[in-house]
């Protein structure tokens, strides 16, 4: 038995001018916006205001947030829609500040700690109207069951799965992508088909994931490159989105992989872009992967644009790894771990946080914790 969940999508350039209109049709009176410094200084925070006073709404915001994002972050924006008496929540920007404007929605209608909705379908009471506006394609937490929260204290990051966190609305607006550098393009991008690859070859893929993370995979090879080589060029952008879209899909459903979880340990230790540590990871956990599914492997290199006609599944499934390295070559990802910071002492703590991420439970080849070590001083 089968069972894919999504939100309502409204999907196209000017997207985002719906904001406002969308939470009134929530029933919402009162809307806290939750965003960051880089969504402000692009002009899409007015943006949303704007829409939010056309549609008769009153507004507050909340926009301490930072790079990934905190639990103490969650704590406070959960006050600020407490002390403001807001009964709906936009969150607009990318996955940092989606993921702690779902956090805030669970701490100011269940309580407590955030730490305690770790794991899977601990969430017990309905969460406020959430409207979710990505401006990154890359996350796609805009339409999934995710939140990844860093525990402060511990220094791991959290996943938080929920069917309640699956917003009402998502808005993907193209238009948003233009104001990104060359550095994050590339970044969530290759987070975009991390994402694509670790849902296929799920033990939890369906059917349903699987049409989704297909298109994205082929939208990605095509057209990450000239995403990342110029801000103006409309229809990468809207393909790009589309895939991370896509692939949001995907994941929300079947989860992830190895790669993810291991992302996540590194992210609650280092403050590095969660799409650089996948696109050094990915390769690695890719050759690692193959063992469990060449054949779904060699798919893969088809989807990716490879010429696969007489050869065997393990001649083709390597083309899929080799194209994904060449990738994030082209569009000048990080190479290495320790380029970005990661310490090499780190790595046998990091591989135990690792093994017990909600991600690593889909991962479609057994592994243990000195497997991931191993792993990890690949790609150290």
């Amino acid at each position: 038995m089968n069972k894919f969940v999504m939100p309502e999508v409204i999907f196209g350039n000017g997207a985002i001018h719906q904001a406002g209109e969308c939470c009134s049709r929530l029933g919402a009176k009162k809307v806290l916006i939750v965003a960051d410094e880089g969504v402000i200084q692009a002009g899409w925070l007015e943006i949303v205001i704007k829409s939010c006073v056309d549609a008769g709404l009153s507004y507050a915001c909340y926009q301490d947030i930072t790079i990934n994002p905190k639990d103490f972050e969650a704590e406070k924006g959960a006050s600020v829609y407490i002390e403001q008496e807001c009964d709906a929540i936009i969150g607009v920007g990318g996955g940092s500040v989606i993921d702690i404007a779902k956090a805030v929605a669970i701490l100011a209608s269940n309580g407590g700690s955030i730490s305690d909705y770790e794991g899977v379908d601990r969430i017990t009471l309905p969460l406020p109207p959430l409207v979710m506006i990505s401006t990154t394609a890359g996350s796609g937490s805009e339409v999934s069951q995710f939140s990844v929260i860093v525990d402060s204290k511990q220094q791991k990051k959290m996943t938080i799965v929920s069917k309640s966190l699956i917003p009402d609305i998502a808005l993907i607006d193209p238009e948003t992508l233009a104001t990104k550098s060359e550095k994050l393009t590339a970044s969530t991008g290759l987070d975009v088909l991390t994402h694509a690859i670790e849902s296929f070859v799920s033990l939890a893929a369906t059917p349903l994931t699987d049409v989704q993370a297909k298109n994205a995979m082929m939208l990605v090879a095509q057209y990450l490159r000239p995403s990342v080589a110029s801000k103006y060029n409309k229809e990468a952008k809207e393909q790009m989105a589309m895939a991370s879209l896509q692939a949001g899909l995907a994941f929300s459903n079947a989860i992830l992989g190895a790669v993810h979880a291991m992302a996540h340990a590194i992210g609650g230790k280092y403050p590095m872009l969660h799409g650089d540590v996948n696109s050094v990871l990915l390769p690695h956990v890719m050759e690692f992967n193959f063992l469990a599914s060449p054949n779904k492997f060699m798919e893969i290199a088809q989807l990716l644009g490879e010429d696969t006609r007489g050869l065997a599944p393990q001649e083709a499934g390597r083309k899929a790894i080799a194209h994904v390295k060449q990738l994030s070559l082209d569009i000048g990802a990080p190479q290495r771990l320790s380029d970005m910071g990661f310490e090499e002492a780190a790595i046998e703590n990091v591989a135990e946080v690792a093994l017990q991420d909600a991600c690593m439970i889909t991962n479609p080849r057994d592994i243990n914790v000195q497997q991931v070590e191993e792993l990890l001083r690949k790609g150290f």
